[in-house]
């Protein structure tokens, strides 16, 4: 039907479309997040998505460290829910110890109740980003597309089981042999490990002190 006609039916009829008023919402000023300036400091979290081979979705959990571009945790279920990724990152968390922020979108499974107590449990505070802006979380959407590229797209997935070895054989290459551009054509493992053993401080030195001299006993140096 012609939609200029059904408007002049509606406008003689004196009928009308009730239109939802929207809230307006007042503007902040956006605050560049700071970035990261040591290891495990800040992470970034996202997921993607694929297929196995007999059609069925499985989900992927991506976990990077934005100051050495480690992939932390690849976790692939057929299901994801906020007390899967809770219970996933307190496992790193118990091997590299807890960041001090973690970026991530605004998903139902970042934003549930499971992650907001693993949040205060562990003193990590959440950083959302707005909406529809997935730049503000680039370190993990650069990652994300290197893992679509070179893994996702490129194998053939018969299982979860067989998913999660070749996403594990892949971290582990992404992590030790591939060469990343922002650390200097340094694999991120290495990179890592360079950087502790630049930063690590020196021990101190030992200061021996000399020993006293006992009350009413006089030494006397030779010459």
């Amino acid at each position: 039907m012609n939609a200029k006609r059904i408007y002049r039916l509606y406008t003689e009829d004196g009928l009308a479309v009730r239109t939802k008023l929207r809230r307006k919402i007042a503007r902040r000023a956006r605050v560049p997040a700071p970035g990261a300036t040591q290891p495990n400091e800040r992470w970034s979290v996202d997921f993607v998505a694929a297929r196995l081979i007999d059609g069925r979705w499985f989900r992927v959990l991506t976990v990077v460290d934005q100051f050495t571009r480690e992939c932390v945790l690849l976790l692939a279920d057929s299901s994801l829910t906020g007390q899967k990724v809770a219970l996933a990152l307190s496992l790193v968390v118990a091997k590299r110890g807890a960041p001090i922020s973690i970026t991530v979108d605004n998903g139902t499974e970042f934003a549930s109740k499971a992650m907001d107590a693993w949040a205060y449990q562990y003193g990590v505070q959440l950083n959302f980003i707005r909406p529809g802006r997935p730049v503000e979380n680039c370190y993990i959407e650069s990652f994300n597309g290197r893992l679509r590229d070179e893994c996702l797209n490129v194998e053939v997935f018969f299982a979860l089981i067989d998913v999660r070895d070749k996403l594990e054989r892949w971290r582990q290459d992404y992590n030790q042999v591939r060469p990343h551009s922002a650390l200097r054509d340094s694999a991120p493992a290495v990179f890592a490990a360079q950087w502790t053993e630049t930063v690590a401080p020196a021990p101190e030195p030992v200061s021996v002190r000399p020993a006293k001299l006992a009350a009413g006993n006089s030494l006397e140096l030779l010459s």
